[in-house]
């Protein structure tokens, strides 16, 4: 029984028939539709690799994003003789979760530092100084561009993380973070003079 060359044929997503390197080519070539493809050939696995090493999904999502943009700033590096498309893509995965476990340590860094400089413990409270330590803390917070402001806010006075701040305010999670790291650059540049008085 022969197959009816006009009869309907299931159809499959665009692009699920090209080869991985006929991918890559495109990709190397500015093909957008190479770059969707890609996406929704590897996405999955990409996304699993950065949630299992980040264990935060927002995190892994912001990873994803990242390694895609890495594959289209960069495919005129990719080289077939040394490897599959995946296993370029898995090698640029790895390099953006390492880079986000450092951002995290850094993060974390900085807002332990930042938090030595504006948390006041409760025996302070009773020195001139620590009311003057809260005046000057404030009034450089109200210098702040407003989406620092409220981030810092958010962290520091409501005790909300970052993803809790992204999923309030609405903002993804990468927004958030540069706008606390950026936040807190600024209070650190601002109170260290003051501190060193």
């Amino acid at each position: 029984m022969s197959a009816d060359p006009t009869a309907e044929q299931p159809t499959a997503e665009a692009g699920d028939a090209i080869t991985d390197v006929d991918l890559a080519r495109g990709i190397v070539d500015g093909d957008e539709s190479s770059l969707a493809t890609a996406y929704r050939r590897w996405a999955p696995l990409v996304q699993a690799l950065a949630r299992r090493s980040l264990g935060d999904a927002r995190e892994a999502e912001d990873v994803t994003q990242q390694v895609f943009l890495a594959v289209w700033r960069g495919a005129r590096g990719y080289r077939p003789e040394r490897g599959t498309v995946a296993g370029w893509l898995v090698g640029i995965t790895r390099r953006k979760i390492a880079d986000a476990l450092s951002a995290r340590t850094r993060r974390s860094e900085l807002v332990g530092a930042a938090g030595a400089l504006l948390v006041l413990a409760d025996d302070t409270r009773t020195r001139p100084e620590a009311t003057l330590d809260r005046v000057l803390v404030r009034h450089e917070l109200a210098k702040l561009p407003t989406p620092q402001r409220r981030v810092l806010h958010l962290a520091f006075y409501e005790d909300l993380t970052q993803t809790q701040i992204a999923q309030r305010t609405g903002w993804p999670l990468g927004t958030v973070k540069s706008h606390s790291r950026r936040g807190m650059h600024q209070l650190r540049d601002c109170l260290r003079p003051a501190a060193e008085v």
